[in-house]
């Protein structure tokens, strides 16, 4: 199990948990007050109304830039692959020489891009794959710098956007899987969905029979869409993958033999 999908699990368990007892510690304290409770109803309905609102209104904009992160990296997959194989083909430009060069530091370079993606997220700017996918960049441009500077045409010209194109994704899908959410953003959604299972179970009071199916269903309800959004913003952790989309690129890079 990862790390993620290990924090995942236990911040959605303490989640559900939390909430639970916080539904009878809220039934517990409306039984106790019941008089006072009925007195300010309409006070009490008003709160309710403002902490629930707060609540679904975080969960949507949280879902919302969750499912924006996971398809902008499943976009940028493709486009990397789009990138790799528009540059392979463009480098029949050059001259044989620097065209065989040029095409064996693109292969060598896709390769360790997707040795790369398969250790995400557990990766950082110091591995020895990003320190060689760094080498083989500089490389690949000088070469086809030294193959543009050889030859009166140039007719090689659509070869460098692609290379732009090419190296700039990459940085871009590295960038993206260590983008999330703020930590501060599920510590106040934790808060929330406490405050609202204190409230729920305080309102549930009114009614002398304890309704276990409204108890459950609240807190695993609210437990299952914050376990989703935490998918989404580590989906190479969880049951929501992104792996799958990597064979995108290693079809280009098939398509490169």
């Amino acid at each position: 199990m990862s790390h993620h999908l290990l924090f995942s699990v236990t911040f959605v368990g303490c989640l559900c948990i939390g909430m639970l007892l916080l539904l009878e510690l809220g039934r517990r304290l409306g039984t106790r007050g019941k008089h006072d409770q009925e007195e300010a109803g309409a006070g009490f309905g008003a709160v309710e109304g403002a902490v629930f609102g707060l609540l679904g209104l975080l969960i949507a904009f949280t879902f919302s830039g969750a499912a924006d992160r996971f398809n902008t990296r499943r976009n940028l997959i493709a486009d990397e692959a789009n990138a790799a194989e528009a540059a392979y083909m463009y480098a029949d430009l050059l001259v044989p020489d620097s065209r065989r060069s040029v095409r064996e530091g693109l292969q060598q370079y896709v390769d360790v891009r997707i040795t790369i993606y398969r250790k995400l997220p557990d990766i950082d700017y110091s591995s020895p794959e990003l320190l060689r996918s760094e080498e083989l960049r500089k490389q690949i441009w000088t070469e086809a710098l030294a193959a543009r500077s050889a030859s009166s045409l140039e007719s090689n010209a659509p070869l460098f956007p692609a290379l732009v194109r090419l190296f700039e994704v990459g940085n871009l899908r590295i960038v993206a899987n260590q983008t999330h959410a703020p930590g501060a953003i599920f510590a106040v959604l934790m808060v929330l969905a406490f405050a609202c299972a204190l409230l729920a179970g305080y309102g549930m009071s009114r009614s002398k029979a304890r309704s276990w199916i409204h108890t459950l269903g609240f807190a695993l309800i609210l437990a299952i869409s914050v376990y989703v959004i935490l998918d989404l913003e580590y989906p190479r952790g969880g049951l929501i993958r992104i792996d799958s989309y990597d064979q995108v690129l290693i079809d280009a890079r098939k398509a490169m033999d």
